[in-house]
């Protein structure tokens, strides 16, 4: 009699686990996470070589701005020695 009571509260156990574990994957879904996980990351490995050119096009793009408003700087500054391409090292 023990015996049975026991291996039918084993099996009670076993089956709300099972009952749990099937509501935790149906509301978390670990499998769609990852698959859309994977996805991302082979999005971005593949668009790579794109967003560098771009990074490399709006670092261009600064750096011009920035020389552009130097050498205004320079013509415009009252004292002679720093016009041109000579420009105040402590600004």
């Amino acid at each position: 009699m023990q015996l049975r009571d026991t291996l039918e509260m084993n099996i009670k156990r076993i089956v709300d686990f099972l009952i749990y574990s099937k509501n935790f994957i149906i509301r978390k879904s670990p499998i769609k996470a990852m698959v859309n996980s994977v996805v991302e990351g082979l999005k971005d490995f593949l668009t790579m070589k794109k967003k560098l050119k771009m990074a490399q096009y709006r670092l261009n793009y600064h750096q011009h701005q920035l020389h552009k408003m130097e050498q205004l700087i320079a013509e415009n500054n009252q004292h002679s020695f720093l016009k041109g391409q000579n420009l105040n090292q402590t600004r």
